[in-house]
């Protein structure tokens, strides 16, 4: 509330001096109040790594790294890192690890780690207690949707979380490149009945994303609110239940993943040859736009959308 009150504040002091606002981002101090620049990591967790781990294969990834004490490891492909979580007392929940994948984690990038933490505790987050090994990072962590965390990762750039906790697996690229131009596009999350504003709330106030007008639409998938990322990287969306079909919190959690492409034909055409199936388009220009993969492993699927930003 803080950010809007003092974004409008600045924006009628500037048209009673007839100033131009073409770029408003430069007047919203607070705009990216936690400093966000993107999506450090993604983690699943699965009973099943192995069957996991070729999936991610089949979709460009590789495994570089080994955790030091954890059946964790670490996959990248291009500015990606994705973290295949299959340690019981390591887990973003109570339960046993399942044969279906699931999001467990979200990291952040931020300028200041703890600090972007002390701030989202401060408008109300709940913290993540950290369970810290010997060797290993704390990584500060408040509670996401359903069992779900969000961490907080301050060092992306010489120095790494992965230089401490993971250790390299010998003669592999520890950079993959992606010859598809693939990035971390967004995430689709499936939430309760009556949740939508919640939600909005949820990420506009302790994160500081911004909702996009209905008629805003990315890829082929037309349903839910569409948010932006305060650092412009990468979107979320949230859907809600179909009409009639009655939903529960606990049915709420980070559902698909999606990567952004810029020529999304030539990105199916080449993962078709690694074994990729896709759900059938329902027209040439929706192949333009974007393409959804089969589920492997009883729920997992990935989402391609086309991103003209995409390097």
């Amino acid at each position: 509330m803080n950010s809007l009150s003092r974004t409008d504040t600045l924006e009628g002091a500037h048209q009673e001096e007839g100033l131009s606002l073409t770029n408003r981002e430069d007047l919203a101090v607070d705009a990216n109040p936690l400093g966000l620049e993107g999506i450090e990591f993604i983690e699943y967790a699965t009973s099943k790594p192995q069957a996991l781990g070729q999936v991610l294969e089949m979709m460009g990834f590789r495994p570089i790294a080994r955790h030091r004490s954890r059946e964790v490891m670490l996959y990248r492909q291009g500015p990606m890192n994705v973290i295949v979580n299959a340690h019981d007392a390591g887990l973003s929940h109570t339960v046993s690890p399942e044969e279906k994948p699931m999001i467990a984690a979200i990291a952040l990038r931020v300028r200041d780690a703890q600090l972007a933490y002390n701030q989202t505790l401060d408008l109300g987050a709940w913290a993540v207690p950290t369970q810290v090994a010997v060797m290993e990072l704390n990584i500060p962590a408040v509670h996401g949707v359903g069992s779900s965390r969000i961490f907080f990762v301050d060092r992306f750039k010489d120095f790494s979380i992965y230089d401490v906790d993971f250790v390299p697996i010998p003669s592999v690229d520890q950079h993959p490149p992606s010859s598809l131009g693939f990035h971390f596009f967004g995430l689709v999350q499936y939430i309760g009945n009556d949740r939508l504003l919640d939600w909005m709330e949820f990420y506009k106030v302790l994160f500081g994303f911004q909702v996009l007008p209905v008629q805003e639409r990315f890829g082929i998938l037309p349903k839910g609110r569409i948010l932006k990322s305060p650092c412009q990287t990468f979107f979320l969306q949230l859907i809600e239940p179909e009409p009639g079909v009655l939903s529960v919190e606990e049915d709420e959690r980070l559902h698909r993943l999606a990567f952004g492409t810029p020529d999304v034909p030539a990105a199916v055409a080449h993962l078709k040859t690694h074994g990729v199936e896709f759900v059938g388009a329902h027209s040439p220009e929706d192949v333009l736009k974007g393409a959804l993969t089969r589920s492997w492993l009883g729920s997992l699927s990935f989402e391609l959308v086309k991103d003209g930003s995409a390097s």
